[in-house]
């Protein structure tokens, strides 16, 4: 017998087969036959109902993140498009698995200027590795496999599909397809004598690992690696999670405001070993490290990644490898190299010196987030989630917390501003159990503070540690920098966050001084309903290193503009948007 469903139905089946059991939007009415399906299947199939867009795309890719598979989001139309474009980017320079479901005028209205219309595959060009919109509803479980492949395999991202509400109406026969798996290129035997022979030649190797598309047993074959040649490893932005930070062998992240003991790593490193890592601005510190700046460099680099394109992009290695992080560790890992303690003096020196970075001077104020950082950093569960937007605040949970091998660092590496609060439902309502921090400064958390909401309702709640200095703190560090005391536009008042917490049934406290911290601590991790706490810090301590004082008394007033600098060529830089 024959069974006919609607290409609404159709797609909650074609998800349920693919493993899904939860999905993150907001209810619109270009896809009403799709939330009328979800009704008949809330016992396999989760709806997370989320209060914005850009919420709901943000928690869609955390879990993606999280779980390897697909995050999936639901959203409608035009604004709700255009809204949860954020999260599409996220996902995208953070290589992050996902789909963004995106309901559509009807066929017939399509070009005609219809109320809330976009064209999706112009509009998403330039965010997600593939976009499509559904005609025919008998597409709808091949669209769906392709998809998954898509978002899952070569470097993981965005896909996009839109979806005309009127084709999700149509009564079709078509069935579910099959469940399908990330598709990962392993080395060849080539690729592993060439990284090999390059090794075997090293007297101060440093392993930059990076990108997305890990599995637990391709961290674990990372650790093997490592630990078989004693290589030092450095992270790159935002990644400090796959690779545990408490081995003798981590030697630090190069993130924004990378140290100076990390850069200095990469510099004296005659061999970069990297796996999975993209060389784009913030991991060659502006285009200053590895031959970017047009200098010479005798350093030997081997580039290790699941997407070709991604070769000769930035930088020119002398050993290119297409192949996945995950075989790529493993093929590595069983290979020998006559290491015989040629570098554990450097392995151990560039240890010592990221562990110095760990220390933090005196803060201004009455509440220091360096002491409240080193008390963390002893005291957070093994498996802890940490989760942060944007901001200067970012630099407490990136630069002054370890991640041990099991915790993990839900960032985005877009720079995105209000990413951790939804990222921490996300990650609360993946897993109820364990216990989960976002770190969050006043503006930031007021970019989503409404997704408090979604906590309430999904029974999700994580502990929020909202940093307030009441200002835009980064653009403030720049003002200071570049236009001394003459600030603009960055001066913030705020609301009371306790209050706000409290309507949301959170327990909440207001922090002031660093002794009140410990123990209010212990008391949000004892409360059943999350929390948050409200931490006053000083304006004037721009971030850990620097004060209001002394970037004035150092900033420089931006001088005119110039001749304008040699730029790199661009032409043909954007990757294929399906690979």
């Amino acid at each position: 017998m024959v069974t006919k469903r609607t290409g609404g139905r159709l797609l909650v089946d074609c998800l349920l087969a693919q493993g899904v059991d939860t999905a993150f939007g907001v209810p619109g009415e270009s896809y009403l036959a799709v939330l009328d399906a979800f009704h008949d299947v809330e016992d396999r199939l989760r709806f997370v109902t989320c209060r914005q867009e850009g919420g709901a795309a943000y928690m869609a890719e955390a879990w993606g993140r999280l779980t390897g598979r697909p995050g999936i989001c639901f959203v409608t139309r035009g604004p709700g498009a255009t809204n949860a474009s954020i999260g599409v980017h996220t996902a995208d320079q953070c290589s992050t698995p996902m789909i963004l479901f995106v309901g559509q005028v009807g066929r017939s209205h399509r070009g005609l200027e219809a109320f809330q219309e976009i064209e999706y595959t112009s509009f998403f060009d330039d965010l997600a590795k593939w976009v499509v919109e559904v005609d025919d509803a008998d597409d709808l479980p091949r669209v769906v496999e392709t998809a998954f492949t898509v978002a899952m395999s070569d470097r993981p991202g965005p896909v996009v599909v839109s979806l005309p509400e009127d084709m999700l109406r149509d009564v079709v026969s078509a069935r579910p397809g099959s469940r399908v798996e990330a598709v990962e290129r392993a080395p060849s035997a080539d690729d592993v004598e060439a990284v090999r022979a390059v090794l075997a030649a090293a007297e101060r190797p440093v392993l930059l690992i990076g990108g997305g598309g890990w599995t637990t047993g391709g961290r674990a074959a990372l650790r093997d690696l490592a630990i078989r040649y004693d290589l030092p490893v450095v992270a790159t932005f935002r990644r400090h999670d796959l690779f545990d930070n408490n081995d003798d062998r981590y030697v630090g992240e190069a993130g924004v405001g990378m140290p100076p003991a990390v850069r200095r790593t990469l510099v004296e490193a005659d061999v970069v070993l990297a796996i999975g890592a993209r060389f784009g601005e913030i991991t060659t510190d502006v285009y200053t490290l590895f031959g970017t700046d047009g200098s010479s460099s005798d350093q030997r680099i081997v580039h290790v990644h699941a997407s070709a394109y991604e070769f000769g992009k930035v930088v020119r290695a002398e050993v290119t490898v297409h192949a996945g992080p995950n075989a790529a560790c493993r093929t590595l890992a069983d290979v020998e190299v006559a290491v015989a303690d040629r570098w554990a003096d450097w392995r151990a020196n560039r240890r010592t010196a990221f562990l110095e970075t760990l220390e933090c001077p005196p803060q201004l104020g009455e509440l220091d987030m360096g002491e409240v950082s080193a008390w963390l950093r002893d005291r957070l569960p093994a498996d802890v989630v940490v989760t942060n937007g944007a901001g200067n605040y970012s630099v407490w949970p990136n630069k002054f917390l370890l991640y041990g091998e099991d915790a993990r660092l839900l960032a985005s590496q877009n720079g995105t501003m209000g990413y951790g609060m939804p990222a921490a439902v996300a990650a609360k309502v993946a897993d109820p159990s364990r216990t989960v921090i976002c770190f969050t400064g006043d503006g930031d958390l007021q970019t989503n503070l409404p997704e408090l909401g979604t906590a309430l309702q999904a029974d999700a709640r994580p502990i929020i540690l909202a940093i307030d200095n009441s200002s835009w703190g980064t653009i403030r560090m720049h003002q200071e920098l570049h236009h001394p005391g003459r600030v603009s536009a960055t001066d913030l008042v705020n609301p009371d966050f306790v209050a706000i917490a409290g309507a949301y049934g959170m327990h909440a406290e207001r922090v002031t001084r660093t002794e009140g911290f410990a123990p209010a601590f212990e008391r949000a991790m004892a409360s059943p309903t999350g929390a948050l706490l409200h931490l006053i810090t000083a304006t004037d301590q721009l971030n850990p290193r620097l004060t209001v004082e002394a970037a004035r008394r150092t900033g420089q007033v931006d001088p005119p503009a110039g001749p304008a600098r040699r730029r790199r060529s661009t032409q043909g830089a954007r990757r294929p948007t399906s690979r």
